[in-house]
């Protein structure tokens, strides 16, 4: 009877096992692939429920991390622009030298996957990024690489977007917020900004109004993802805006063309601080004139803020 019994143990223990989903415990996400790029650089592949795939994610790991295995760290998200594919977590890391610039900092740095047209939201008809980036992703950083509860936010074009959207949406999950060249105003002159939005949606999705519906008839769902509308959300923290004005600068190839992007995008940026100032807000501006819609101006930008991110953590 006692072999038996352990038997029949066993093989309820078994079943309990092979019952359990593969993203128990991580709120819907699991790693399925990790590679090492280099000391500090880690390439994640994410199984998320609410994406609906595999999605990726790069870490750049704090100087110390592998010494103090049992410490937690203070996190910045890094977000991506659009239109780059599905590989767009990549891009800090390719393209400008935020691995080398952080070397000595202890801080995790996480640039997770966001879509080629994601818009760092749950879509009405599509992926849940808002859901995967700030719940899924969250717990499984927090219980597989230490992140800590202190985290910050940064992004460029739709990144820039993302930081701030989030930051208003979830008031206290992030301590400062910054956004370059952000499309941070997406009803900003009407058709001129949405049209924008919906362009770049409808290309990626088949469907321009499967983000946040039609803004003529569902407003409502616009305003509550549009950080100009959300300005007062932002209070109590400090927030970095940086942008050109879409004429060739000082970091553009000699010949370059004027930017009607980054034209917009800093008209918006004007509008969102004297909002966010009107608010209370703590703004930090930088408008550099000059400049177009480009990764020079953005690697400059993370150096330029990257103090106020670091203070908001300490």
């Amino acid at each position: 009877m006692h072999v038996r019994g352990l038997l029949f143990s066993l093989l309820l223990l078994w079943g309990v096992l092979v019952g359990v989903p593969a993203s128990a415990g991580t709120g819907g996400a699991t790693v399925v692939r990790e590679q090492q790029l280099s000391e500090r650089l880690l390439e994640l592949t994410v199984r998320s429920e609410a994406v609906g795939r595999e999605v990726g994610v790069r870490l750049l790991l704090p100087k110390d991390w592998r010494r103090a295995p049992y410490r937690k760290w203070p996190t910045l998200y890094l977000l991506h622009g659009c239109c780059d594919g599905d590989t767009g977590y990549r891009s800090w890391t390719d393209k400008t030298d935020v691995e080398a610039f952080t070397a000595r900092t202890n801080v995790l740095i996480v640039m997770p996957e966001a879509g080629p047209a994601g818009f760092y939201s749950d879509w009405l008809k599509g992926p849940a990024w808002e859901t995967f980036h700030l719940s899924e992703l969250k717990r499984l950083l927090e219980r597989k690489y230490r992140s800590g509860h202190d985290r910050v936010v940064a992004g460029l074009s739709m990144g820039g977007f993302g930081a701030l959207s989030y930051a208003a949406r979830h008031p206290g999950f992030f301590k400062a917020a910054a956004s370059y060249s952000g499309v941070v105003h997406t009803t900003y002159q009407g058709k001129r900004s949405t049209d924008l939005v919906t362009g770049i949606v409808g290309q990626t999705s088949g469907d321009p109004f499967a983000l946040w519906g039609d803004p003529a008839t569902q407003p409502e769902i616009w305003a509550a993802h549009n950080p100009y509308d959300l300005a007062s959300r932002l209070r109590g923290i400090p927030v970095y805006l940086s942008t050109g004005n879409g004429e060739p600068g000082p970091l553009d190839p000699p010949g370059s063309s004027f930017d009607w992007l980054e034209q917009l995008l800093g008209e918006q940026t004007v509008a969102v601080a004297d909002r966010l100032r009107a608010k209370h807000v703590r703004v930090i501006t930088d408008f550099y004139g000059p400049g177009r819609h480009t990764w020079p101006y953005w690697e400059r930008a993370l150096h330029r803020s990257f103090p106020m991110l670091l203070a908001a953590l300490r």
